[in-house]
């Protein structure tokens, strides 16, 4: 079994959730799991989607929010068994796939156009 075998293998395991189509700019929440000694909850964590990374088994995106006037991101793994959801509340248009130019702006420079359908 080559190297290639084995990881193809390890990546039809994993229990993959059907989550709905975003992208770069869209605004979503995703409801994570935190385990807090033996307790558990859900938290939801809004914000706008800066990018999509990896494929398959190891495909990731980062989501930045403003907390108290401070930018958090945090990268979710699509495989993560600690998502419970992930809701898109709005669609953004952007002409990025990547958008850490917004790192940088503050205030209304930093809003993204809504796409309507």
């Amino acid at each position: 079994m080559g190297k290639t075998e084995l990881l193809q293998f390890v990546e039809d395991q994993v229990e993959r959730k059907a989550f709905p189509e975003f992208k770069a700019g869209d605004t979503i929440t995703v409801h994570y799991k935190i385990r807090e000694g033996n307790k558990e909850r859900i938290q939801q964590f809004q914000g706008v989607v800066l990018q999509l990374a990896g494929t398959g088994c190891t495909k990731t995106f980062t989501v930045r929010k403003i907390s108290s006037g401070i930018g958090v991101e945090r990268i979710f793994p699509f495989a993560s068994p600690f998502i419970e959801q992930i809701d898109v509340n709005k669609h953004g248009v952007v002409r990025r796939a990547r958008i850490f130019y917004l790192r940088n702006l503050t205030g209304k420079k930093a809003r993204i156009k809504e796409r309507r359908k």
